[in-house]
């Protein structure tokens, strides 16, 4: 028996999700999780569960960061060919855990219990489709020098402690900033770098 774990942001899809997976004889869905925190605090250290994930779930933890946490447990991540950003994050996570696999949404039922059943054997589980949108897609809109800034942000640092560590001036740290939610298209400093986490850029 495959033991799964659903995690998805929406409440109608993570049901769906459930009443599909459980109508498997070998399947059997034990939870169902609408934040990254709760996903780590039942799954880790425990290989014999696998992970069904919305890569843009809301959480304190990033997907990398909650991938990371579960080192070698069966993950798949289900992702939406138009949201280019959740592409290029999982690509970035399957590349560094091979027990990570990656599949579109819009596949047939059956194709996605072949893919849990597959990441739950160690088989590797891609959708090459979705490296193609994410290569047509180019890559970070972040400098380095923002990205830079974005990650003494993510470490609590003020504006004044970024602008000491990298020799600028606090308006210039204001400047990039202000870029910065541009580009991510956030409405605070917190949102730009959860969304810059999300997407593989920091």
């Amino acid at each position: 028996m495959i033991r799964l774990v659903i995690g998805h942001r929406g409440k109608l899809v993570r049901g769906a999700l459930a009443a599909v997976l459980s109508r498997e004889p070998d399947l059997a869905v034990i939870a169902e999780y609408e934040s990254a925190d709760e996903i780590l605090a039942l799954c880790a250290g425990d290989p014999r569960l696998v992970v069904v994930l919305d890569p843009l779930l809301p959480g304190r933890l990033g997907i990398p960061q909650l991938c990371g946490r579960l080192d070698g447990q069966p993950v798949l991540l289900l992702i939406d060919r138009e949201e280019t950003t959740s592409i290029s994050l999982a690509l970035t996570v399957a590349k560094e855990s091979r027990s990570v696999g990656v599949i579109a949404t819009d596949i047939s039922p059956d194709d996605l219990v072949d893919a849990v059943r597959g990441v739950a054997e160690g088989r590797p589980v891609f959708d090459g489709g979705l490296a193609l949108v994410a290569l047509r897609a180019g890559g970070s809109p972040l400098t380095e020098r923002e990205r830079e800034v974005l990650l003494l942000i993510d470490t609590g640092a003020t504006v004044q402690e970024v602008a000491r560590s990298l020799s600028l001036s606090a308006g210039t740290i204001r400047n990039y900033l202000s870029r910065i939610l541009a580009k991510t298209r956030a409405r605070s400093r917190i949102e730009a770098i959860r969304k810059a986490q999300n997407a593989g850029w920091i």
